[in-house]
C-alpha cells in the first residue's frame, strides 16, 4: 500500500498510529506530498480530488481517504481486537469521539490558517478561540471514561488532536485548568506508537 503522508500532519499521525497499533507500518510505503490549503496539488489530484492528505492507494490501485475510512481499513486487516469496536453502543461512543476529535482539529488547522492571513478575520478567530475551551471542558469530563475504555480509534483522533496544540500552539497552556485530559493525555503520549509518530514541521 502507498500513502500519501507528510511528517507534520495530525490526521496522517492519526493513520500511522493505527498503523503501529497493529503492526502494519511494514506493509505500508510513505509517500511525502505537500498540500496547502491555497496551492491544490496536482499529482494528487489524480488520486484524490480533494488534494488532501492521508490518501491511502491499495496494491489493485483503490483509493481510499480521508483519515477515518483510511484508519477503519487497516482495522480490516489484522484478527486481533478491534479499535473500531463491534459492540453497537461501544461503537458509537468510539465514533463519537473520533468525530470529537477530528472536529477540533479540523478548527484548529483553521484557526492557524486564519491567524497567519496577512488581514485575518477576528469574527472567524473569535469563533474558533470559543470553541476551544469548550472542547477541552468536555474533554475533561470525560477524561475518566476515556482512561477506563480500551484504547480504540476515539482515543487516537482525541489524543492527536492534543498533541497537535502542544506542536502549533505552543505558548496556549491548555493543561491549565483541565487537569483529568491533561493526566490522560500525558499516558497516551507515552504509547510506543505515537512516540514513534512525533511530528516534525520539515516545510
Amino acid at each position: 500500500m502507498k500513502l500519501h503522508w507528510s511528517p507534520r500532519s495530525p490526521f496522517v499521525r492519526k493513520v500511522m498510529i493505527v498503523a503501529h497499533e497493529l503492526g502494519l507500518t511494514d506493509r505500508i510505503t510513505l509517500l511525502r506530498t505537500v498540500v496547502a490549503t491555497t496551492k491544490p496539488h496536482l499529482p494528487l489530484m489524480a488520486e484524490n480530488p480533494l488534494s488532501k492528505i492521508p490518501t491511502l492507494v491499495l496494491d489493485d490501485g483503490t483509493v481510499l481517504y480521508d483519515s477515518p475510512v483510511v484508519c477503519e481499513y487497516l482495522d480490516s486487516l489484522h484478527a486481533g481486537r478491534k479499535l473500531y469496536p463491534i459492540d453497537r453502543k461501544d461503537r458509537m461512543i468510539a465514533l463519537r469521539r473520533q468525530a470529537l476529535g477530528d472536529g477540533f482539529l479540523d478548527f484548529l488547522l483553521l484557526l492557524r490558517n486564519e491567524r497567519e492571513r496577512e488581514l485575518p478575520s477576528h469574527v472567524h478567530l473569535s469563533a474558533f478561540t470559543t470553541k476551544k475551551p469548550a472542547v477541552l471542558s468536555a474533554l475533561d469530563k470525560e477524561a475518566d471514561a476515556l482512561a477506563a475504555s480500551p484504547f480504540g480509534i476515539g482515543h487516537i483522533a482525541i489524543g492527536c488532536a492534543l498533541s497537535y496544540l502542544d506542536f502549533r500552539f505552543a505558548r496556549d497552556d491548555w493543561r491549565v485548568g483541565h487537569p483529568g485530559i491533561a493526566r490522560w493525555h500525558r499516558e497516551f503520549a507515552a504509547r510506543p506508537s505515537v512516540r514513534a509518530t512525533e511530528p516534525v514541521d520539515d516545510s
